[in-house]
């Protein structure tokens, strides 16, 4: 028998579902805790319906990591079927769900390769995408690996954020610097950097926010050809905007709505871009 390398993530991914059915992606789930009631992502609870209760919470969800017995018991049954375990997961500067994959590996006997992508939301999936495609391609574990760091070198990871109510209720923004954003249509847009979220720019209004995105995105001039990545948190309107503004690029584009754990973070309506 033919040792095939499975790829395996966690469900802040937000790849959708037909892609993880596709490509027999193992997904092993984070969980949410919002006023009291616990929640298995993609299991327990859709986006939307998270969504709606996200808003109306008075604190922030408390997002949880899988335990490592988790992703030893996904690692222990691809191994027994002789194949190759390659897990991907967010990265290691947003979760302690790497660390977690480490320690299943050490329990199912140290055969899966762990791999930080240090991303989040599509920019994680992407990659997680990509290692599908490249096994079934029939590619080693090295080359894989090797097209896995260069894309995480060169992706762009643009997180315009709509509201700051969910940085507010994390305790990032005191409530009056969020009430003042709010007065005044304060929009941010972050930037993944180095698996961690760094502000790249302030802007009034909604009309100079999609602006501000669009020429964000001309500046960065994306390598065309390759996989790009739009989720959103109830705002599909502006994630089908700007994934037209990116087929001029002559790319794939994959728009999805956020998880539950990415959700937390962006707030309702922010998106996440992988470029």
């Amino acid at each position: 028998m033919i040792s095939l390398i499975k790829i395996i993530t966690d469900s802040s991914c937000d790849l959708p579902k037909e892609i993880v059915r596709e490509y027999g992606i193992e997904v092993v789930p984070l969980s949410v805790e919002i006023d009291g009631k616990r929640y298995i992502e993609g299991k327990d609870i859709t986006p939307e319906e998270y969504w709606q209760k996200m808003q109306k919470a008075k604190t922030l969800p408390k997002t949880s990591q899988p335990p490592p017995a988790m992703f030893a018991d996904v690692f222990k049954k691809i191994i027994d079927e002789g194949n190759e375990p390659l897990c991907i997961t967010i990265s290691s500067k947003l979760s302690g769900t790497y660390q977690s994959a480490l320690v299943g590996n050490d329990i199912s006997g140290n055969k899966a390769v762990v791999f930080d992508s240090l991303a989040g939301s599509l920019s994680h999936g992407i990659q997680v995408l990509m290692a599908a495609r490249l096994s079934q391609a029939g590619k080693k574990m090295n080359e894989i690996l090797k097209e896995l760091e260069r894309y995480r070198k060169s992706v762009k990871i643009i997180i315009p954020l709509n509201t700051l109510e969910n940085i507010v209720k994390g305790g990032r923004l005191s409530r009056v610097q969020g009430t003042v954003a709010k007065l005044l249509n304060i929009k941010v847009i972050l930037h993944g950097v180095e698996g961690e979220v760094k502000m790249l720019k302030k802007v009034r209004g909604t009309k100079r926010f999609r602006e501000a995105i669009l020429e964000i995105i001309n500046n960065l001039n994306p390598e065309p050809g390759r996989i790009f990545g739009i989720t959103h948190v109830d705002n599909l309107e502006d994630a089908l905007f700007i994934s037209e503004a990116l087929k001029r690029f002559g790319s794939e584009v994959i728009v999805n709505s956020m998880g539950l754990v990415m959700a937390t973070y962006a707030g309702m309506k922010g998106m996440i871009l992988a470029l």
